[in-house]
């Protein structure tokens, strides 16, 4: 296996490139940088007045965020990017409740911000996608809080199962998202040891127990066949390690592999809108969640970019260089929030 180095200076200089863009300017938009409950959030209200209250859209960024384009094409909306602590100056789950928590937030103080409560949209692109669909799961237990409205995840990682499904298999080697690479950042995340992915890649991590209570939700059989044309072999059985279980053991978490949620959840969720790209190591993760939510009775609308990779969004509006894939998924994003 090639080596990973995921090194401080590495990592600084992938956030420097991934979290760089300066922030959206745009004459129509009026933009403040606010706390929301010590969580740093900066706020996109429109300019224009509205007659009544508008939709919010919480928005989870990804490695590869694009809250500009989100900002202005949703014109009557009003949006809200949450500023997560970030890995690995701080550790996993911090992400996840520093989202969790500015999100209840927005939900209890909506009107405050001319929103809504009952219009709120959470969105998340790549791994801020796995937040969203994770503050999604975690929501539906609260009655003490407004449901959301909708869900948005687009090209999302929700499942550290399986890393040997089509779409890693035929996209391995694609930009920006390696399949090696993919891996590498997810231990980071974890604050664990890169000698452990070898052994997940292959499947080693899960027992016989999980592997067949996750088969009837990750099974390669749940995913189209026109999705294996480009290249699929079934994996070699991999031989279970005990110790390997132990030390991955948050990878079967569900805010950490959102797919793996029970159908209890599952059923409870909001309506939702999930992205997907052809050459993304991610795009059978979307495809068997869109599966799951449909067979637990959620409307998802599903957008494919045939043509797409993991971040073309981000390439939209960037000023260096862009994607016309990149432009018509946004537009159907923005179409289906304005739907809403």
């Amino acid at each position: 296996m090639e080596t990973i180095s995921c090194s401080p200076s590495r990592v600084y200089l992938i956030r420097t490139f991934l979290h760089g863009i300066p922030p959206w300017n745009d004459a129509n938009l009026f933009i403040e940088n606010l706390k929301f409950a010590k969580v740093p959030v900066r706020v996109y209200h429109p300019k224009v007045p509205s007659a009544g209250r508008r939709r919010g859209v919480l928005y989870l960024h990804g490695g590869i965020g694009q809250i500009g384009s989100i900002s202005k094409k949703t014109s009557d909306s009003v949006v809200v990017c949450v500023g997560y602590r970030l890995a690995p100056e701080h550790p996993y789950p911090t992400q996840f409740w520093d989202c969790l928590t500015a999100t209840v937030h927005f939900m209890t103080t909506a009107e405050d911000y001319g929103v809504d409560p009952t219009r709120i949209i959470i969105c998340g692109d790549s791994s801020g996608g796995t937040l969203a669909a994770a503050v999604c799961q975690t929501l539906v237990g609260r009655t003490d809080l407004p449901k959301a409205r909708a869900q948005i995840v687009l090209y999302p990682f929700l499942q550290a199962v399986d890393f040997n499904l089509p779409s890693y298999q035929q996209n391995a080697l694609v930009p920006l998202l390696l399949k090696k690479r993919t891996l590498a950042l997810g231990m980071q995340y974890l604050n664990k040891d890169l000698s452990l992915m070898k052994g997940i890649l292959e499947g080693s991590h899960v027992p016989e127990d999980l592997k067949l209570k996750f088969s009837k939700w990750l099974s390669p059989d749940n995913i189209p066949m026109e999705f294996k044309i480009r290249g699929y072999k079934p994996p070699a059985s991999a031989t279970y390690s005990e110790e390997l279980h132990a030390l991955a053991k948050p990878v079967f978490e569900t805010i950490f592999s959102p797919l793996l949620a029970e159908d209890a959840i599952v059923r409870q969720l909001p309506e939702t809108f999930i992205l997907t790209c052809e050459y993304d190591v991610f795009r059978d993760d979307g495809l068997l969640y869109k599966k799951r939510l449909e067979d637990n009775g959620i409307l998802v609308t599903w957008y494919h970019v045939e043509d797409g990779f993991h971040g073309a969004l981000f390439l939209i509006d960037c000023g260096y260089i862009s994607f016309p894939c990149g432009k018509r998924a946004m537009l159907n994003v923005a179409n289906f929030i304005k739907g809403l």
